[in-house]
């Protein structure tokens, strides 16, 4: 399954990139991250890998995140790895002007099991509008300092 998803922020690409290439800030965009630990390479680097742990609803869940490429400020893609699921995320950064930066998202998710198969399936609208939540959640945290951190 493949999809695409953007948003516009409304910081300098600089600030934006800033925001997002700190482990630190994770917290303050991706709603149910318990924590992220770093367990190979130098954190958000090439080939850096980082255990992600989440809690949705009453589900927790483990992902690992390992950078594939790093070439900011224009790119960076990775994967992200659970069980039964591979997404393959890029993101590109577009500068449209000194005070605007586009964010471009790219996924393709590849199901390792039957019930993931069918779960994507029958609900692929869920995978996007997780993202494009997401992507909201980053767009407030840059631009006003909201986050969804309960610290």
């Amino acid at each position: 399954m493949k999809y695409s998803t953007e948003i516009i922020i409304d910081k300098p690409r600089e600030e934006v990139l800033e925001k997002l290439d700190n482990i630190h800030n994770l917290k303050h965009w991706q709603n149910g991250l318990l924590g992220a630990i770093p367990i190979s390479g130098d954190t958000g680097e090439e080939g850096s890998k980082i255990e992600l742990h989440y809690k949705m609803g009453k589900r927790e869940m483990t992902m690992i995140q390992t950078v594939i490429k790093k070439k900011l400020p224009t790119e960076f893609h990775a994967t992200y790895d659970t069980k039964g699921i591979q997404n393959t995320q890029q993101n590109y950064f577009q500068e449209l002007n000194a005070y605007q930066t586009r964010w471009i998202v790219e996924c393709e998710f590849l199901f390792n099991s039957f019930a993931m198969k069918v779960m994507g399936f029958l609900m692929p609208g869920a995978f996007k509008k997780q993202s494009l939540k997401y992507m909201k959640d980053f767009k407030a945290f840059v631009e006003d300092g909201e986050s969804v951190s309960n610290e």
